[in-house]
């Protein structure tokens, strides 16, 4: 547990296990509580020392859910905020038409969400002609063409994959945040839009980082086990490399764009899919200057990844300290491996 309080302010480079101690938070934790219990019932000595190991903790226990009984109040100049990672829409499903109808229940969340501002991950368009069309869909819901995205390019399919912010209000600016461990085959971008509503301009940054490409060369180095396995020796070291890599990454992706926060002339809001967890050190970064939306006004333990390996929560909505976060939601739609966030932010 102490080992897990470390977590959030210490580099990964510097002590590389610890990530991994950070992510198994939620079990360590329950483990504690038994343990806890145990020796209450018992009235032993140890009861006090594992509940001053509990206490030490201190608010970053609250990290990991939130509780808000507090009535969301009506403020001026409002932005229904939207962030979903879409998982291309669902392009890859075996079944063309089974992923048409996932792009379009997806298109449906939008229309009635209603958002002034939608940030995507994994965002993906085809050049026309195509019979899968997303950009154009996205206009038409948004009923704008005020637009900012950055993708990767394949000349041979004519396909785009990367991040995208819409919006329904005009931007007077745009740009990307550039990270120095960007590959060739890595689709994670920092864009930014600054966008004017009446008199007020916000500065709107969609992140998507480092992501671990579990898969990602894992056939060419074990060409006699091609099946990966998590309880096999090579696939437990594989794994173990990636999330390495992937938290040495994050965390240096994390702080190019904190820096970059800390110059802009406006309100910030911040969303995107970070692929860590509250107790990480790349989630610290940007709650040391800004305000997690989810902690602020929302409720529950607000797991946003449902895909096959359990991640918890992992995207967010961040704003700045003069800004106002209500209504936030996590969303039950299951239309990708990520659930959609909303709020409303406001002056």
């Amino acid at each position: 547990m102490l080992l897990c309080y470390a977590a959030p302010f210490i580099h990964p480079e510097t002590a590389s296990l610890l990530p991994f101690v950070g992510i198994s938070y939620p079990i360590i934790l329950v483990v504690n509580i038994i343990v806890l219990l145990f020796w209450a019932v018992l009235r032993s000595k140890w009861f006090f020392i594992s509940i001053v190991v509990f206490l030490l903790g201190g608010k970053l226990h609250f990290r990991a859910f939130a509780i808000n009984f507090l009535e969301d109040e009506s403020l001026s100049n409002e932005l229904k905020i939207v962030s979903y990672n879409v998982r291309l829409f669902d392009i890859y499903n075996p079944n063309f038409e089974e992923g048409k109808a996932t792009r379009e229940r997806i298109f449906e969340f939008f229309r009635r969400e209603k958002p002034d501002i939608l940030c995507l991950q994994e965002y993906y368009k085809q050049d026309a002609p195509t019979r899968f069309v997303t950009l154009d869909s996205v206009f038409q819901i948004m009923g704008s063409k005020d637009y900012h995205e950055r993708s990767a390019h394949k000349r041979i399919k004519r396909q785009n994959f990367g991040v995208a912010i819409f919006s329904k209000y005009p931007f007077i600016a745009k740009g990307d945040v550039m990270f120095d461990s960007q590959g060739p085959d890595d689709y994670n971008y920092c864009i930014y839009a600054d966008i004017v509503k009446d008199l007020d301009t916000f500065r709107v940054y969609n992140v998507h980082l480092q992501s671990i490409r579990l898969y990602q060369g894992y056939y060419e180095a074990n060409p006699d086990d091609p099946v990966l396995n998590l309880t096999d020796k090579h696939g437990l070291l594989h794994i173990y490399k990636k999330l390495r890599v992937a938290y040495f990454k994050r965390a240096d992706q994390a702080r190019r764009v904190v820096k970059h926060i800390e110059t802009s002339p406006y309100p910030v809001i911040v969303c995107g899919d970070f692929n860590d967890t509250p107790l990480s050190y790349t989630y610290n970064q940007f709650n040391k200057y800004l305000i997690d939306a989810f902690r602020n006004s929302g409720s529950g333990i607000g797991i946003t990844y449902i895909g096959n390996v359990p991640a918890g929560r992992i995207d967010y909505i961040f704003h700045s300290k003069n800004l106002v976060s209500n209504k936030f939601v996590t969303h039950p739609d299951r239309n990708s491996d990520h659930l959609a966030l909303s709020c409303v932010i406001s002056k």
